[in-house]
């Protein structure tokens, strides 16, 4: 098997992990995080519902990110808005799920924005 291969096993392993502990619910949403290469995205879920409640990206047209998309700037400004347009939907308290990956760079600076942004988890 080679090198990325078990990268993405092990990640794969972590997620499933995680989603054993972690459960978005009406009161308390689960807000998930995903980093790829070049983009980053965020999710508030209620996984009781089975519905998403909000979500933002670097991918999303009213998103001004200025020098690249896939490094920490971008990340902040994700992290920014999905906790105004979790605020502006009511939601106050989430759940964090870090999808497996490291509480570290790119993660992290979603997270900080996400909590500057008024957002409790």
């Amino acid at each position: 098997m080679d090198k990325g291969k078990q990268k993405t096993v092990r990640r794969t392993r972590r997620r499933i992990g995680i989603r054993k502990r972690v459960l978005g619910t009406a009161a308390r949403p689960r807000m998930c995080v995903y980093r790829s290469l070049n983009h980053m995205y965020a999710q508030v879920i209620d996984d009781m519902a089975g519905t998403t409640l909000v979500s933002a990206s670097t991918r999303d047209k009213g998103l001004s990110v200025s020098s690249g998309s896939g490094n920490a700037d971008a990340a902040k400004a994700v992290g920014q808005a999905i906790a105004e347009k979790a605020k502006a939907a009511g939601i106050e308290q989430v759940v964090f799920d870090r999808g497996g990956f490291r509480y570290h760079g790119r993660v992290a600076a979603l997270a900080d924005a996400a909590r500057e942004g008024g957002l409790k988890f």
